[in-house]
């Protein structure tokens, strides 16, 4: 006999988000057999001198727990690569934390430079995880607008951000959803109000690789007066297309180190010990290997692109990272979810209900990546022309 039993109830701060809905497309891009542009991960290999490197590492000692904060090697391999990177010097030892992934690196960030009821602000549209980070966080996000199509903010409404009490804001450059790149001008709006309001910013700059000309990537730290003050994530994840080996990394002034240290101590002990050996071949790869890096990609753009101009849909076009937001409002649905759903099963190509990146009511949006090989793209192309507008 069964016997309904009262059962303890789970926190509150469970019941006020979902699982991750990009996550959620590329399960129903599976039972579909649709094209996955949805989550943004490649379906290509690592370099080769990546994948050797992790085949002997699986032959290697290096199978128990690394340092706590990164193995000595990586440590030393990120610090060299991210001085000559940034201009700043980047010491080993004092300011650097390896995590497992960026995600892991953004959850560092907010539970050290805040407090339970702090105010974080963060631009809309925004990477979904932002959110979930802010509640599992225990703080209130404060949301400022980037208004398509170019994705551009009102400088007086963000101050009203940084002048209303917040703690830290949360930049993601260059931009997922949107694919925007900040230009120079923008990053030094920014950084005036984080040193006007003492403020913390915490960058995501995972696609820092991925970026098209004329646009280039400005490191928010390098700025004056912001080494301090500035606390970027990052991940290999995207430039050595190593997703799922969950490697990334917080690099900080020693003060935030010192304490981001624990935290990630506790949250994860540490990243898979062998991968953060392998991965050091990736980072000793010459400079013509990012070159060549933002090259593929821009050819991967101009293919989906080239595709999408043939639908006659209107989207914007990415500056960098590798996503294109698509404008869905000539279909009239109500509900982008919906609509993302009928495209992954009618259509044969899953995209991002667009939605999920915004804090205002949007639903003319859907997001497709091109993290993919050629073949793949031309694949999900020849679908998207079911589209078509006339």
């Amino acid at each position: 006999m069964c016997v309904d039993v009262a059962m303890p109830r789970t926190s509150r701060r469970t019941a006020v988000f979902t699982e991750s809905l990009i996550r959620e497309m590329t399960r129903v891009a599976l039972r579909h057999g649709a094209v996955n542009l949805s989550q943004g991960f490649p379906d290509f290999n690592p370099p080769r001198e990546v994948l050797e490197a992790a085949k002997a590492e699986m032959d290697g000692d290096h199978h128990q727990y690394a340092i706590t904060w990164g193995a000595p090697p990586l440590r030393q391999a990120l610090a060299e690569k991210l001085t000559r990177c940034t201009g700043l010097p980047c010491d080993p030892e004092r300011n650097l934390i390896v995590t497992c992934g960026a995600t892991e690196a953004m959850m560092v960030a907010v539970m050290t430079v805040a407090d339970v009821g702090d105010r974080i602000g963060l631009f809309s549209p925004f990477y979904e995880n932002y959110r979930a980070d802010a509640i599992l966080s225990g703080v209130q996000p404060v949301f400022a607008t980037l208004r398509p199509p170019d994705y551009t903010f009102d400088p007086a409404e963000l101050r009203a951000v940084f002048a209303g009490g917040i703690k830290a804001f949360i930049l993601c450059n260059p931009s997922n959803p949107t694919g925007k790149v900040f230009t120079r001008a923008e990053l030094e709006t920014i950084a005036g109000l984080a040193r006007e309001f003492d403020v913390w910013i915490i960058t995501d700059e995972v696609y820092e690789h991925i970026v098209f000309p004329p646009h280039r990537h400005e490191y928010l730290s390098a700025l004056p007066g912001m080494a301090e003050r500035a606390v970027m994530c990052s991940s290999l994840s995207k430039t050595f297309a190593i997703t799922g080996w969950r490697l990334g990394y917080v690099m900080a002034s020693p003060a935030f180190v010192d304490q981001g240290r624990k935290v990630h101590d506790f949250l994860t002990v540490g990243a898979a010990a062998p991968l953060q050996h392998a991965i050091v071949a990736g980072l000793r790869l010459p400079d013509r290997y990012y070159a060549g890096l933002a090259a593929e990609y821009a050819e991967r753009r101009s293919i989906l692109l080239g595709y999408l101009d043939r639908t006659g849909l209107r989207y914007t076009q990415p500056q960098g990272a590798y996503f294109v937001m698509l404008d869905i409002s000539p279909f009239g649905y109500a509900d982008d979810v919906e609509f993302a759903r009928w495209m992954t099963r009618e259509i044969g190509v899953a995209p991002v209900p667009g939605s999920v990146f915004f804090h205002e009511p949007e639903h003319r949006y859907v997001r497709l990546n091109f993290a993919k090989r050629p073949e793949t793209l031309h694949a999900a192309g020849e679908r998207l022309l079911r589209l078509r507008r006339g």
